[in-house]
């Protein structure tokens, strides 16, 4: 509820200091000024106007986001989120068991390969060799 809280306050703080930005008035000049302007020693290094209201907010604003960002982000850091799985310590592989008879008729017995007969060791049922069939040729 706290962590909250704080995220909507930030949140209204966030807008506050977007509106207060883009409402001031360009200062004027700034760095480009500064390279080839009459009056620019008068900007860079002259007497420190007051600010107004809207500096004033700015400035407020820009703190109170500053220090509600570090504390949101010392409060996720502190919470009990999700661990990584390398944190956790290697339990043994469990052993894996002989699979239970289905009860299911139309589930397919498996055959291991090594029990199924060659190609050409065909046999019948009954164990005896298959002959082969007249009407094929043969190489």
């Amino acid at each position: 509820m706290f962590y909250r809280t704080l995220i909507v306050i930030l949140l209204l703080d966030a807008f506050v200091l977007m509106a207060a930005v883009l409402l001031q008035a360009g200062k004027g000049g700034g760095l480009a000024a500064s390279f080839g302007g009459a009056s620019a020693g008068d900007q860079v290094f002259g007497a420190r106007q007051t600010g107004n209201l809207l500096t004033k907010v700015t400035w407020w604003a820009a703190g109170i986001f500053i220090g509600l960002a570090f504390i949101l982000q010392l409060a996720s850091s502190r919470s009990s989120g999700p661990t990584s799985v390398l944190d956790q310590s290697f339990a043994p592989a469990p052993t894996k068991a002989a699979p239970a008879p289905s009860s299911d008729p139309s589930a397919a017995p498996t055959v291991p390969l090594q029990a199924l007969p060659a190609a050409g060791d065909a046999k019948q049922p009954d164990g005896t060799k298959k002959q082969p069939d007249p009407a094929t040729k043969q190489p």
